[in-house]
């Protein structure tokens, strides 16, 4: 009996104090980033972020830390330019660029046990541009054309290289958060060369160019007009596809021809004709009548009224747009409107609740970056003269192409955002123009606020 007492104690003895403590093993960490290419510009405010994911098995992951060190050209972000907050699983970081290009980071997590992992961010930098304060870049995209205000302060923008209509926050540099396709629906492959839109209620009108490509080609795809409806606003806003119409090129021609080829359409459509000439034929504005939701304004960047240097830009009232899209009725045309607008031409109108309007005027040129740009306000009605509100930079890359939406204009200090199409631009210096750039996330429009004077 005292054996088995004795054995017993021991036993308990051993309970109490405890088994020997096994030492922990950690797993290697792991690390994620939410894209790997990111843009930035030099002196931009509120650029894009990356998320970074972080874990590590038998770790408390906000004991991990995450770092980033510059592993090619210092020149464009080194170490000091990377700034990385958050805690647990998920960490922002955000790169201030110094100078324009392009330069790896290395992300790196170091977890318990003294293990790591890394992962390379490829970055690339733009130069700086002015009031970097009222600058938004939209990335995904270079070639924006057209813009409508959703809601919420958001917007959707049309890309004239691509079929592909994107949700942006309008306040926010970075990538879209929702985007839409209707090439099937459109029965197209190739590009639409989406260049106006406007929003009447829950609709939402679209047109190509109308014209031929850059290489005088006619292309079907650029002959068409469409709607889709629009629901919710904000993050929450949806897309829906209705009808579209594919003969408003050979309506205007026809209408020209039949009153004398005043405007030269059929010159300006025909084989090896490039649109984006005095004489071309290029449509990039559309807007409605004052008042109306049947007669529509379509703004033309090419020809001038008459084709001269000198000439006065030309809209053209499609009366019963309303019916054209709805039922597929030929189109209607009023007499051609020919404004002032100092020898420049439509690239996008605009009018609000209270029917101002703002036309967005620049050169029916090309390759027209350094080419001046302008605002006038009008009042829709033909014959009343537009009247300039700003002179527009044109020193930073890109063209100014679409307004988003038209303020109260008699209101002191009215603000609007324009949109650029920054596709012919070399963003970071080395000779490529966006549209051609490799990788989506360094494809980018700008945004800007301007004070209308």
């Amino acid at each position: 009996m005292k054996k088995f007492a004795v054995a017993g104690l021991a036993a308990m003895v051993v309970a109490a104090v405890g088994a020997p403590a096994q030492a922990v093993t950690y797993g290697t960490p792991t690390i994620g980033l939410s894209a790997s290419y990111l843009s930035g510009a030099v002196g931009a405010v509120g650029d894009p972020v990356v998320n970074v994911t972080v874990g590590q098995s038998g770790a408390d992951a906000s004991a991990l830390t995450v770092s980033a060190s510059a592993s090619s050209k210092a020149s464009v972000a080194g170490t000091g330019d990377v700034t990385v907050t958050g805690a647990g699983a998920v960490r922002q970081l955000a790169v201030a660029a110094r100078g324009r290009g392009y330069t790896n980071l290395t992300v790196k997590v170091t977890g318990l046990g003294g293990k790591t992992a890394t992962k390379t961010l490829y970055y690339a930098a733009s130069a700086a541009v002015q009031n970097p304060a009222d600058a938004r870049y939209l990335t995904g995209s270079s070639d924006a054309s057209a813009a409508v205000d959703v809601g919420g302060g958001y917007a959707i923008v049309a890309d004239d290289e691509s079929n592909v209509l994107r949700l942006y926050d309008r306040s926010r540099s970075g990538a879209p958060v929702r985007t839409w396709d209707f090439s099937s629906q459109l029965g197209v492959t190739k590009e639409v060369d989406i260049e106006g839109a406007t929003r009447i209620g829950d609709t939402i009108y679209w047109t190509g160019s109308l014209g031929n490509n850059k290489d005088g080609e006619y292309k079907a795809p650029r002959n068409t007009v469409f709607t889709t409806t629009v629901s919710g606003s904000g993050t929450g806003t949806q897309l829906a596809y209705e009808r579209s119409y594919k003969k408003l090129r050979d309506d205007l021609v026809a209408w020209d021809t039949a009153n004398g080829n005043r405007y030269g359409f059929a010159a300006g459509t025909a084989a090896g004709q490039a649109p984006k000439q005095i004489d071309g034929f290029n449509v990039e504005g559309l807007e409605f009548a004052p008042g109306s939701t049947a007669t529509a304004y379509l703004g033309f960047r090419a020809p001038l009224a008459p084709a001269v240097p000198g000439g006065k830009a030309l809209i053209v009232p499609v009366t019963n747009f309303d019916q054209v899209l709805a039922s597929g009725v030929e189109a209607v045309f009023g007499t051609g409107i020919e404004l002032d607008l100092g020898g420049l031409s439509v690239r996008d109108i605009r009018k609000n609740a209270a029917n101002q309007y703002l036309i967005l005027a620049g050169s029916w040129a090309a390759d027209d970056n350094s080419d001046p740009y302008a605002l006038y306000q009008w009042d829709g009605v033909p014959g009343h003269a537009p009247v300039k509100r700003a002179d527009l930079p044109t020193t930073d890359p890109g063209g100014w192409e679409a307004i988003v939406d038209v303020p109260d204009l008699t209101a002191a200090g009215a603000r609007v955002q324009l949109v650029t199409d920054s596709g012919s631009a070399d963003l970071y210096g080395d000779g490529v123009e966006a549209k051609d750039l490799t990788h989506p996330e360094w494809k980018k429009a700008r945004t800007a606020w301007f004070t209308l004077g």
